[in-house]
Order: structure tokens, then C-alpha cells, then sequence
């Protein structure tokens, strides 16, 4: 009785108080897990050495001809405004002039590489789970998404892609190669895919590079923590090296804990201070790039966290340059257009046209703070679906870097509502509830030209 009581005690100290609340961080479930492995795309046969524009006709083949072609989006920057060139005729450098002003010029020097962030959806929750209540159920298939999929990659030619949600990891892995990547996969410990008939393994994070132009130095996983004590939700951690310059930086992938409420708030950011911990531990000093679905809008303490954290100095990409853009153009109209984070406006033409208000939100005592200047140029939306309880739109996904090493040169915009249509996301023309982010970056010269051949150990950090 006595160490019932003393228990007791330790876990309603401040310290603890707040395990005793924690809803399940996993399947939300009691039901036996089904364990499948990642089998569904096993007779699936490709030809290998296919360039990227016959691997998207391959693609749209495959998907058929009458569906329609995914939804187009443009770069921040079509022109090249070193030479004056015109870049907007989409793959002028892949002679794929079908994908019309889809992207711009990729990897323009050796030090410039494009990142590609992506929750692609989890296609056993994405059918099974998410109640997208205005998708058609055949829009969900994996015989219709997993060619939009691909598509939607490797038309962006990207040298880095940081993948959530997923659970398809053997087919990314076998298309993907063709196109000269390799990646690495680390599913979350009790992933709700398990929970559900007909799965195909657990979700996870997967990272992939391009294997012409970077190698892998090494890799860590990471299931993070809360208060000490492990969650569901994981992050890998990949040094890569760029083969021309031999320069050494740390890219990390993340999906922190989704659903609304402040407890989870208060989780996220938790997660997030663990998260930055273990990269700094990776990182030893190198440049980092942070991709991943955080399910937190900038407002959200972990944005602020991530921003404030000293060691790794780090910045949103999408915002930074939308800034930018923004100053250059010196132009008030788009700077008092007052777009509601809350997502109840996401009706205008494009992010580019407009930023929230600088003169009557986001303020502490009249001064902004570094989190509240940098939300105030995010996107409107990352995300925009339809669900059971109601229609979602805001910004959850970002591109974080270390603005002393790195320089962002260009992004990719995201559709109009117009565009993506009256139905949201996932839909014929897009498969998934969230975009990408695709960013090119490009690594500053090393200051002092130190840098660790391979991070060994990963310091234990005190939370």
C-alpha cells in the first residue's frame, strides 16, 4: 500500500502530471494488430533506364488516358534572373513540353539541390480511415494513386525527397530506383495501418536521394519522445554529400502527432524539442534541412520552437522567400490582403498574390517576434480536404534550413481553390490531402571547412 501511494505521488508531481492524460499515441485502438508486410506491388515490372519524361508517359499510361492529369502548379521564380532565361516552359532541360510551366530548372549548379516534402497519404488510412467524404472511392485506389504518385515526384526532378505517411515503401523504391535513388524507410511502432483489414505494413518516414549526385554518410531513426517517455510518431535523420564539392549537410524527416485540442499542442511541441535535439546530434555542425508534416499551423508553440532553437539556427523556407519576393516587389496591396490563418479564407488565386496582414495581427506588445514574422509569410494551406466533420484548410507542412549555410532560390506555388476544384483533396487530380514542397537550395561555402567524416554517437540531451 505504501508503494501505491509513493507511485501515486511521482506521477501527479508537475514533472509527470501531464502522462497521466496522454491519450494513446498510437492506434487509438484495442483491437489485435494485423501484421502484414509490404506486398501488394511484388509483380509489379518495370523497365529500368527509362528517362523521367518516358517514366511520367509510362505513368499516365499505366494510370489511363481518360483520367484527368494532375493539378499543374508553377515555380515562385520562372525566370532565370541570372541569364534572363525563360524558364517556364515547363521540362525545357527534359524536352517535356506536355507538363506545361510545371517546373523550373532543377539543380542549376552543383551546390543547388531541390528538396521535394511530401505527406503522400497513407493509401490503407487514406481508404479505409480519413472519411474523405467528397473523394469518389476509386480516386483512393492504389491502382489509381500510385502512378500520381510517381508523377507527381519525378516530374519535379527532385535530389532529395522526404516522404510521410507512407506505406508503399517497396513500389517508391523500385520506380524510384530507375531514376538512380535509394532510400531508407523506418515505420512508426504502432502504426493504425495495422489495425485495419487489408493493410500493407505500417506508415512511416522515408528519405530518398539521388544517388549521381549525393551518397549517404549515414542515417539515424529516431522514435521520438514525450516527457521521456516514447510516442508514435518517429524522424530519420540522413548526411549526405554532394559528390562535385564534397560538402556534408544533415536532412531530417518528421510527421509529428496529428488531431486538434491543446494537450496535443502541447505534445507536438514536446516531440519537437526531441526532434531538435536528436538532429543537433546528427547534424554535428553541418548545414540541416527539416522536412515534414508537423499537423501544427505556424501559431502553434512548436513553430516558434523550431525557429528558437540556437544551435541550429534555423528558418522556414517558404517563408523566407515569399518575404522576399514580397520586399522586392514592394507592393502594399499584397502585404494587406489579411488572409485568416484559420483557412476560413482560401479562395483567392494564388499564395504569391497575397501575405497576412503586417499591421494589425501577429503582434506582441507591438513588436513582432521572429515566429510571428515568419508566419505571417507562410502559404495559406499546405493541406485542403473535405471530411466528415467539416472542410480543412491551413498550413501544417514545412521546409525548415539553416539560414547561415544555406540560401533558398526558388519554391513551388500551390493551386488556387479554383484550380484544385470544388471537391478538395484527394481527388482524381491529386492524391493526396496534402501538397508537396519543393525548394531549391543551394549550400553556402563552408566558413572553416571542418566537418565529421560520420556522426557516431548521438548525445543525450536533457528534455
Amino acid at each position: 500500500m505504501d508503494l501505491l501511494v509513493r507511485t501515486t505521488w511521482v506521477f501527479t508531481t508537475k514533472r509527470f502530471k501531464n502522462l497521466l492524460f496522454i491519450p494513446r499515441m498510437g492506434s487509438f485502438t484495442s483491437a489485435p494488430q494485423i501484421k502484414n508486410v509490404d506486398y501488394q506491388d511484388d509483380k509489379l515490372e518495370i523497365t529500368d533506364g527509362m528517362s523521367v519524361p518516358d517514366l511520367v508517359d509510362y505513368c499516365r499510361i499505366a494510370r489511363g488516358d481518360e483520367r484527368p492529369q494532375l493539378v499543374k502548379r508553377k515555380f515562385l521564380k520562372p525566370i532565370d534572373r541570372l541569364n534572363g532565361s525563360d524558364l517556364t516552359d515547363g521540362f525545357k532541360m527534359l524536352q517535356l513540353d506536355s507538363i506545361s510551366k510545371t517546373c523550373s530548372e532543377p539543380s542549376a549548379t552543383a551546390t543547388q539541390l531541390r528538396i521535394f516534402q511530401w505527406n503522400m497519404l497513407s493509401q490503407t488510412l487514406g481508404m479505409h480511415n480519413d472519411g474523405f467524404v467528397r473523394c469518389p472511392l476509386e480516386a483512393l485506389t492504389w491502382e489509381c494513386r500510385r502512378y500520381q504518385v510517381i508523377e507527381e515526384i519525378v516530374q519535379n526532378d527532385p535530389d532529395i525527397i522526404c516522404l510521410q505517411e507512407v506505406d508503399h515503401f517497396k513500389f517508391l523504391q523500385k520506380i524510384l530506383s530507375t531514376q538512380n535513388y535509394e532510400g531508407v524507410f523506418f515505420p512508426k511502432p504502432d502504426s493504425p495501418c495495422l489495425y485495419i483489414n487489408g493493410n500493407n505494413g505500417p506508415d512511416g518516414c522515408a528519405v530518398f536521394y539521388k544517388k549521381d549526385r549525393l551518397e549517404m554518410v549515414n542515417h539515424f531513426t529516431r522514435v521520438l519522445e514525450v516527457w521521456r517517455v516514447q510516442s508514435n510518431q518517429v524522424a530519420i535523420a540522413a548526411v549526405l554529400r554532394t559528390l562535385d564539392t564534397q560538402q556534408e549537410f544533415c536532412v531530417t524527416t518528421t510527421h509529428l502527432k496529428a488531431r486538434k485540442g491543446a494537450l496535443l499542442s502541447k505534445l507536438r511541441n514536446e516531440q519537437g524539442k526531441d526532434l531538435l535535439y536528436f538532429i543537433d546530434g546528427v547534424a554535428e555542425n553541418r548545414p540541416v534541412i527539416l522536412c515534414g508534416d508537423f499537423n501544427a499551423e505556424p501559431i502553434e508553440p512548436i513553430y516558434s520552437t523550431v525557429l528558437n532553437y540556437k544551435p541550429l539556427g534555423l528558418a522556414s523556407a517558404y517563408s523566407d522567400l515569399l518575404a522576399e519576393e514580397s520586399q522586392d516587389e514592394n507592393n502594399q496591396n499584397a502585404l494587406n490582403t489579411g488572409v485568416e490563418r484559420s483557412g476560413e479564407r482560401c479562395s483567392r488565386s494564388s499564395i504569391g498574390s497575397a501575405h497576412s496582414a503586417t499591421d494589425d495581427c501577429g503582434l506582441s506588445n507591438g513588436v513582432r517576434t521572429k515566429a510571428e514574422q515568419s508566419a505571417a509569410y507562410e502559404p495559406p494551406y499546405t493541406t485542403w480536404k473535405i471530411r466528415e466533420e467539416g472542410e480543412v484548410c491551413h498550413t501544417i507542412d514545412y521546409v525548415f534550413y539553416s539560414k547561415d549555410k544555406l540560401t533558398v532560390k526558388n519554391c513551388l506555388m500551390f493551386p488556387s481553390g479554383e484550380e484544385i476544384g470544388v471537391d478538395r483533396t484527394p481527388s482524381f487530380q491529386y492524391p493526396s490531402d496534402h501538397f508537396s514542397l519543393v525548394c531549391d537550395i543551394e549550400l553556402k561555402p563552408a566558413s572553416d571547412g571542418s566537418q565529421s567524416d560520420v556522426c557516431s554517437t548521438i548525445p543525450n540531451h536533457q528534455l
